[in-house]
């Protein structure tokens, strides 16, 4: 039986460099980048445990994001945000997907910086605007128009996104391209 050359098993432990092994890969991004989808095929591919940060913040809260910024606010979703992330990369080493605002927090950029191998996974706007249209639960589109917030987060964000020590394209190919190009990234990248 032959595998799938587009969807590729784990790859051996031996094949991972020590210094990916020994700690937590951390996607950044902005929202429609395509982080919880290449983090689980990542994550797969590596033989990792996989954690998407939002779903975490939602289980510590037992509420919706939507509900937290609602209730309380962006700076209270940020700070259990902060806090739910510390907890994931105090733990055994995982694949986790972010928040497209939680790197933008100094001190939770600072700690994912120190914990962990940080990938930007950067697409232009049009692929991010074909994305987010696909669902209807991000809390900073709501009643807006996508192509200008995305354009406006962009223009504040992307120079943060840079500080983190991969940057790897998500194209609106399939995804399967991005973990492709982000194992390549992988396989060259130096401590």
């Amino acid at each position: 039986m032959s595998r799938n050359p587009k969807s590729p098993g784990p790859i051996s432990s031996g094949a991972i460099p020590a210094s990916i092994r020994d700690r937590s890969i951390v996607l950044v991004g902005l929202m429609g980048s395509g982080k919880s989808t290449v983090g689980r095929r990542l994550a797969q591919r590596l033989g990792m445990r996989f954690a998407d940060a939002d779903d975490e913040i939602e289980r510590a809260a037992d509420m919706k994001i939507s509900d937290i910024f609602a209730r309380f606010g962006e700076a209270h979703f940020r700070d259990g945000e902060r806090r739910v992330i510390a907890r994931l990369l105090g733990g055994k080493p995982m694949v986790l997907a972010t928040g497209g605002g939680a790197f933008i927090n100094e001190e939770t950029r600072a700690l994912i910086l120190r914990d962990s191998l940080c990938i930007w996974l950067d697409a232009d706007i049009a692929t991010l605007v074909e994305r987010v249209g696909r669902r209807s639960h991000r809390p900073l589109l709501k009643d807006r128009d996508p192509a200008e917030v995305l354009r406006q987060l962009a223009a504040v964000r992307n120079p943060i996104y840079a500080e983190a020590h991969l940057r790897v394209s998500s194209a609106s190919t399939p995804h399967d391209h991005t973990v492709r190009a982000i194992m390549e990234a992988l396989g060259t990248w130096k401590a």
